[in-house]
């Protein structure tokens, strides 16, 4: 495995590699891997601008691809060589690709035009505007989308690629008209041809930095390999320009000694430039007062739950304010953000039991998704559901974090995490040792094969005034409609009885 310093001069030039320059003229962009988040959004991308746009992935599979049909982007089922006949002017390699990847491998052999997703993004929407780069460990995705909420609602009209769907619109991306550009910066690999973080091809103007934490063990060989990423990231912020940092996070903070920029702290703790008062619940979500270097600039309803949120939202309003918005454009946003599908997001409600949908995927993420959740119904019993299915989550170094991460809740059913042709034994989760502390911690927990298998375990237990969350990256099986359907059904056969 390649670590970042095996790349000199990283963030002063693309990697090279032996294929032609971009052509003068392109019309035609071929997307391998087109379902995927990311690339399904940089396809939308292309042809607002005006670009003929296809592309290929193993199979056609919801949401992307009802996505993609809705804009009538065509999608080649399966992988092959002759998908590229006639050659499109330029191929974007999705980071899934493997050197000897068919198509991506006929791509290098015919010399065709190639980048990897966040070139492409940074080349051809990026180039020219303010960017503005939400990353960290934990809560890219709402604070990305909270912040192109707000920019929007404040009449900005911000471009932007946001690696989820916001509910506002149900939009993930936008070419815009303003200057700015919002990304949601994730540190994962570029490409096979590019083993650099994305988020080094972003060229920040400003950017947030959320919190930092292991992860990604796929592809990071240890901490201090991970922790150099961030450190040159925030080294490639221009002086004059912002880099705010979640100072409640040492790790995060500590970033303040690698930049040329100015640098903002935010949080709940001591110190912080950006910081919130009367902190309180409220109906669908909190109040805070907003307060900017010991000046309490007005109130604020923010309509999510949880200690995380409320910093993700004031990572918002550093770099808001520094744009340029006013304490009352911030709060009236604020107030008419809906959130992100499948953050927190209500799937709906049978015979009693609300099921609620989360992307959480590392232990710390579900942990605080749990006591979000527990705070937002505080009088309700929570059951949570965890499908360990990325490549990091499925890690044997998580095996204890997970077992804490469990503590707000009642009960506890797992999915057994899928073992796959490159996965290490040696340092893949036991399912069964994770369950057994989180049961020796208070919480019975238990762990089947599949969603299947789960699924009527879990009818068993569920008892009208329950929340169930349910954490996945994934789709889990259809977990969530499965259960809504046969508590309705339920429901119906004892009133008609």
């Amino acid at each position: 495995m390649k670590k970042l310093t095996d790349f000199p001069d990283a963030h002063l030039r693309i990697f090279k590699r032996p294929v032609p320059p971009m052509p003068d003229a392109l019309d035609d962009v071929y997307l391998i891997g087109i379902c995927g988040t990311g690339m399904g959004s940089l396809a939308g991308l292309f042809q607002q601008a005006g670009y003929r746009v296809r592309g290929s992935d193993a199979a056609a599979y919801p949401p992307m691809s009802t996505r993609l049909a809705e804009m009538s982007i065509p999608i080649l089922e399966g992988f092959d060589p002759a998908h590229l006949d006639p050659p499109p002017d330029l191929v974007i390699v999705g980071n899934a690709c493997i050197p000897t990847h068919v198509e991506a491998a006929y791509a290098r052999e015919r010399g065709l035009a190639q980048q990897s997703f966040p070139e492409a993004l940074a080349h051809f929407f990026i180039h020219g505007r303010r960017s503005l780069v939400v990353t960290g460990t934990h809560g890219k995705t709402t604070t990305t989308g909270l912040l192109v909420h707000v920019l929007r609602e404040a009449g900005f009209d911000p471009g932007f690629l946001v690696g989820g769907v916001m509910t506002n619109g149900n939009v993930s991306y936008s070419i815009g008209s303003g200057p700015h550009f919002v990304i949601e910066g994730d540190e994962y690999d570029s490409a096979y041809f590019d083993k650099r973080p994305k988020f080094m091809h972003y060229r920040p103007t400003s950017a947030i930095v959320t919190s930092m934490e292991f992860d990604h063990a796929d592809i990071y060989d240890d901490w201090d390999d991970y922790r150099e990423a961030f450190r040159i990231f925030a080294g490639l912020i221009p002086p004059g320009d912002l880099l705010a940092l979640c100072g409640d996070d040492e790790n995060a903070r500590a970033l303040a000694e690698h930049t040329v920029a100015r640098v903002h702290f935010y949080g709940l703790e001591d110190g912080a430039n950006v910081t919130a008062r009367n902190i309180e619940p409220a109906e669908g979500g909190q109040r805070f007062t907003l307060v900017v270097d010991g000046n309490a600039l007005g109130q604020i309803f923010l309509p999510m739950s949880g200690r995380h949120n409320l910093l993700n939202a004031l990572a918002v309003c550093t770099i808001a304010l520094d744009e340029g918005l006013t304490p009352d454009e911030l709060a009236r946003g604020f107030s008419t953000f809906l959130g992100m599908k499948r953050r927190q997001e209500i799937r709906g409600e049978e015979a009693g039991v609300l099921v609620i949908d989360d992307f959480a995927h590392h232990p710390t993420a579900v942990r605080e998704t749990i006591h979000a959740v527990a705070e937002r119904w505080p009088g309700r019993r929570l059951v949570a559901v965890f499908e360990p299915r990325s490549n990091s989550s499925r890690r044997k170094i998580f095996e204890t974090p997970y077992a804490e991460a469990f503590d707000g809740a009642a009960l506890a059913f797992l999915s057994a995490p899928p073992f796959r042709h490159n996965d290490d034994a040696a340092r893949f989760m036991n399912a069964d040792t994770v369950v057994e502390t989180i049961t020796a911690r208070g919480v019975p927990a238990s762990v089947y094969p599949d969603a299947a298998t789960l699924l009527p375990p879990l009818l068993d237990a569920v008892q009208p005034g329950d929340v169930v969350l349910i954490m996945s990256n994934g789709s889990f099986g259809g977990l969530h409609d499965r259960l809504l359907d046969v508590l309705k059904r339920r429901a119906s056969s004892e009133e008609e009885s």
